[in-house]
């Protein structure tokens, strides 16, 4: 693990990394915040993954999260959205595909099975470096994220439930089987049998008989994508049904930016922290 850059920060540390990820088949760019408390032993982890575009320095940079971290002592773990680099398929020009677009699926399809792999990225290969390289106590665990990576923090929670203590999600796309942004996305990663897709789509999992203890939302009224690409009443349905408790916030006023994430950013890792304890 190469460290890129090291500062202080609220008592913690705020550091970017790289290292030669195996799964991905190139290297990997991931940011993490550790508090102050961690200099008294191993603290929980908060794993927050990014949406289309971004790469860890986007939530970095703008989620402001730092401060409530080191105030209720969570490692935050943000790593990058897809596989990045030469010789990486990737279609130019396409923000909905392809490099800073990885959904957090492994692909099946030539010729992107090989690289774009980030389901085992994120809950084998960065995890285990983790625990190898940071003071976390990996039996306390939530995650969260926003819009693509909501999508991601919903799957990884209903398909771990035992790994994770907290999952909540900004303006998450709740049914990405069948979103226009996402469902492209599947079909050239997973292939066209829909069946396959089930596994990575949240109301489908539920569908399935996945379960979490409890999850939290928060969506803009004025989120620009909220009707055809988010519809969060899908979540909202899905959990009733199998009787998830859900809080979902509807922020009026609110679009997709970081000005709404880091609005309610500190809300959610308080949510988070107090599950972890």
């Amino acid at each position: 693990m190469e460290t890129i850059s090291k500062a202080r920060a609220h008592g913690g540390t705020q550091g970017v990394y790289k290292h030669d990820a195996q799964t991905t088949g190139c290297p990997m760019t991931f940011a993490v915040f550790v508090p102050p408390q961690a200099e008294n032993g191993p603290v929980p982890v908060l794993w927050y993954l990014s949406g289309l575009t971004c790469t860890h320095a986007n939530v970095m940079d703008k989620g402001e999260y730092r401060a409530a971290a080191a105030r209720h002592g969570v490692i935050i773990v943000a790593p990058d959205t897809s596989p990045r680099g030469p010789g990486i398929p990737d279609e130019e020009g396409n923000w909905q595909f392809g490099s800073g677009a990885g959904f957090y699926v492994d692909a099946t399809q030539a010729p992107y099975a090989t690289n774009y792999r980030m389901w085992s990225y994120i809950t084998e290969e960065l995890p285990a470096l983790i625990a190898k390289e940071f003071p976390a106590d990996m039996s306390r665990q939530g995650i969260f994220g926003h819009s693509m990576g909501g999508h991601g923090a919903l799957t990884i929670a209903l398909t771990y439930p035992d790994r994770f203590k907290s999952c909540s999600a900004f303006a998450p796309i709740a049914q990405p089987s069948t979103a226009g942004w996402s469902k492209p996305a599947f079909e050239k990663y997973l292939g066209t049998d829909e069946a396959a897709w089930r596994a990575h789509d949240a109301t489908l999992l539920i569908a399935d008989g996945h379960r979490f203890s409890e999850f939290l939302v928060d969506q803009g009224t004025a989120d620009s994508f909220l009707q055809d690409g988010l519809r969060p009443w899908l979540l909202e349905e899905a959990c009733k049904t199998a009787g998830i408790p859900l809080t979902l916030n509807m922020r009026e006023g609110y679009d997709h930016s970081y000005f709404f994430i880091s609005t309610f950013m500190d809300s959610h890792i308080a949510w988070a922290a107090e599950r972890l304890k």
